[in-house]
Parts: C-alpha cells; structure tokens; sequence
C-alpha cells in the first residue's frame, strides 16, 4: 500500500474503533502497533517503538505542568474563586440587557485564566450562572447556550490543558502556547459579550430577562475581597511567564501552591479534600500522559509509512495554496467535532498536517492555536458535545432538555468559527506576545 492509503486506513481505523467506545490512547496504540508491525514484519520492532514513545513521554521536562495545572485548578475550584469572580460581574452588568450573561462570560474568562478546563467551567457555572438567568426571567435556552459557548474558553485561555496535548504532539514550548493562546482568549471572550449585546437589541425574544429590580451594588471591599485572589493567580502564572521569571513548570508550582494557600486561608478544603484532589489530580495526569504516549506511537507510525514525505510530494505537485489546505482542514475539525472529542481530533489531524503547516513555513505556535479553537467548536456541536451534556448533566431543572442546550449553544459556536477565520487571515494575533 501507499503511504497515503496507509495514513487514511489508520484514520478511518482509529475513528471506528473511538466511535465503537474504544478508550482513545487504546485506539491510537493498537491501531500504530499493529500498522507498525504489519508494515515492517517485525513484532520486535513495533514493541521497541512503543518503549521509546512511553519512555520518551515520561521523561519529558515539561510533562511537569500537566499535574502541577491540573492541581491548580481543582484547588481553584473547590476554593469557590469561579462563584466569587461570578458574583462580582453579574453584580456589574445586571442592569444592562443580556448583562447576566455578559457577566458569565467574563466570570468564565477568569476562571479559565487559572483552571485550563472547559469541563470545569461547564460544571461550576451551571450551577451559579443559570439559576440566576433563570430568576430574572431569561430564555432558558440562552442561559444554556451562554454558559456552554463561554465554558470553552477554559481550553483556549491559558493554563489550557488542551494546548499543553498540542505542545508535546508538534514538540512546541508550552510556555510560547500559552502566552500565543492570551490574545484569542480574550478576543472569544469579547466576541462572545459583542454577540450578547447585539442579541439583546435585535432578538430580545431569544435573550428574555427583566431588570434587577433587588440589584446591591457590592462594596469595594467585598469587590476586592472576592476579585484579588483571582488577580494575584493570574499574575502569578501568566506574569510570571510572560515576564520570564518562571518556566511554565515552575509557574505551575508556583500557582498550585498559591491556590492552595488560597483554598486554606479560606478554609474550603478539608484534609480529605486535598487527599481527593491528589488522587484526581493523578487521575487527570495519567489520562493525559496515555494520550501523550499514544499520539506518540502514532506519530512515529506516519513518519515509519512515509506520509509526511509523500504529503510534502502531493502539495508541490498540486496547485493546493494556503487556503485550499486551511479550508479543508477546517471543514475536517469540524467533521470529526460531531462524532469525536478535542483531544482526539488534536491527535488524529496534527500529525496528519504538521509537514504540510512546515513546508508552507507557518508557525506552529499559530498552527496549534488555529488547532485548538477548530476543536473546540465540536464541544458545542451535536451529537458529541461534551460542554452541553455536562451542563444537562448538572442542572436537575425539567424546563432544560439536551436539545435546549445545543440551540442555545448554536450561536456561540458560530461566533467561534468567524473568530477561527479571523485567526486564521491574520496570523500576527496569535503571535503577538511571543
């Protein structure tokens, strides 16, 4: 076989055997053992590659910040600083049309700022953001929609978990994803308010609400007490790597200690509460070091076909230009978001484009942020989006069907992709703090 049939048939395995219910790293491994062993004849020399690709993950320096984020992020969230940063903006835009939701996107910004998990802000911002939407007489659909379409903010916003995966599979620095990941972060956040907005003045119907007559503005004490832990974690991480004080491991030390001295003083987190966090934590690790080791293994497959080499032959004989192959990329995100999730599309396509994004002498820093925003729009697309059945899961309200959710979320998700394009024509927003 070619090595373009090889690749496709690699492909179309893998994502079979995913939609079968397969564990991904399991798809991945098998599918590249196997094509390894089949392509070579040799059993030995496939086992030797998955002993170098396990070994060659372990090892890794950065690898560090997967447990250290992680970590960070579940103290975060059990010191209740989502709730704190909500309560502070909602109390700011109440009286503004569409101004509880405006309040969670911006609430999902921060949170995102220090936890890097689109899962977690799904979860805590069901529980604070739509009760609230729904006391003030908002559609429901809305109040779903924008607590998903803001929950992916978690995978763009650095300390992204999702940018961390792209970093090893295309052997980037994690700390230049991170600060390349800021800017579009910001930008989806400031989309997301401008949608909002003009929903409220040109669809009232679908955005609904009434004025907060029982409105209290906080003081600036309580403002302060609520916003400088948040303000002090952001500046730690993000400062602290942008400035070049700290690699992104040690600012990834440096923030989980903070946040537990945080969730300490605060006294949110019990001694079997922090044995739980532990324990998750390595959860978490391990999960995304399987990944890792898989995309690994897989990459190793490609390369061992000789698919980069003949993707490199196929676009100097074809007249594809820099649109044609982004297009297609875009439309392959957006194919595999409805049946896959982001990790795995991550997995699956990068390797696939990566000699090509070379040879046309693009950025990969760019490549993986283009990468990660194209993924995350399958979070709120039907059948497999992760955000919307994690805020059904959450809510216990009758008034919210699963089909509720994704309508609500439709609209966010096409703000994701004009933003995606956006990224896409002008390269410079994502590179512009590197």
């Amino acid at each position: 076989m070619s090595p373009l049939e090889i690749g496709a048939i690699s492909v179309a395995a893998i994502v079979l055997l995913i939609y079968l219910g397969v564990y991904i790293p399991i798809a991945l491994t098998a599918v590249s053992f196997v094509s390894i062993w089949l392509m070579r004849d040799n059993f030995t020399l496939a086992l030797n590659l998955l002993k170098i690709a396990v070994s060659d993950s372990a090892m890794e320096y950065p690898f560090a910040t997967i447990p250290l984020f992680s970590f960070m992020g579940l103290v975060v969230s059990k010191a209740g600083l989502g709730s704190d940063i909500y309560a502070v903006m909602s109390a700011a835009f109440r009286r503004v049309l569409g101004g509880i939701g405006m309040a969670t996107v911006g609430a999902n910004a921060a949170f995102a700022a220090v936890t890097g998990s689109s899962i977690a802000s799904a979860s805590v911002f069901s529980k604070v953001a739509v009760p609230e939407m729904l006391r003030y007489d908002y559609n429901p659909r809305f109040a779903v929609g924008v607590v998903a379409g803001s929950s992916v903010l978690g995978m763009i916003i650095p300390p992204s978990a999702m940018l961390i995966i792209y970093s090893f599979v295309a052997e980037q620095s994690v700390g230049e994803m991170f600060m390349a990941g800021v800017i579009p972060g910001l930008m989806l956040a400031g989309a997301y308010i401008g949608t909002i907005w003009l929903m409220g003045r040109f669809t009232p119907g679908f955005v609904g609400g009434r004025p907060a007559e029982d409105y209290v503005p906080l003081a600036w004490g309580e403002i302060a007490n609520r916003t400088l832990p948040m303000l002090i974690l952001i500046a730690t991480v993000i400062g602290g790597i942008y400035l070049g004080w700290m690699t992104p491991v040690e600012a990834g030390a440096a923030g989980a200690a903070l946040g537990l001295l945080i969730a300490a003083l605060r006294r949110t987190i019990t001694l079997r509460g922090l044995w739980d966090t532990l324990i998750e934590t390595g959860h978490i690790t391990a999960a995304i070091l399987f990944l890792i080791t898989a995309a690994s293994i897989y990459s190793r497959m490609l390369g061992l076909a000789g698919l980069p080499n003949e993707l490199e032959r196929m676009l100097a004989a074809s007249d594809f230009n820099f649109v044609v192959i982004m297009v297609l990329y875009v439309i392959l995100m957006l194919f595999l978001g409805t049946i896959l999730d982001t990790s795995s599309i991550i997995l699956i396509v990068v390797p696939l484009f990566l000699p090509l994004i070379e040879l046309m002498d693009m950025s990969l820093v760019w490549f993986g942020i283009i990468t990660v925003v194209g993924a995350e729009i399958g979070l709120l697309t039907p059948p497999l989006g992760i955000s919307c059945f994690v805020i059904k899961a959450t809510l216990d309200d009758p008034r919210i069907t699963l089909k509720d959710v994704f309508l609500g979320a439709l609209p966010f998700a096409a703000v994701m992709l004009a933003v995606l394009v956006v990224l896409i024509a002008f390269p410079s927003l994502s590179l512009a703090l590197l």
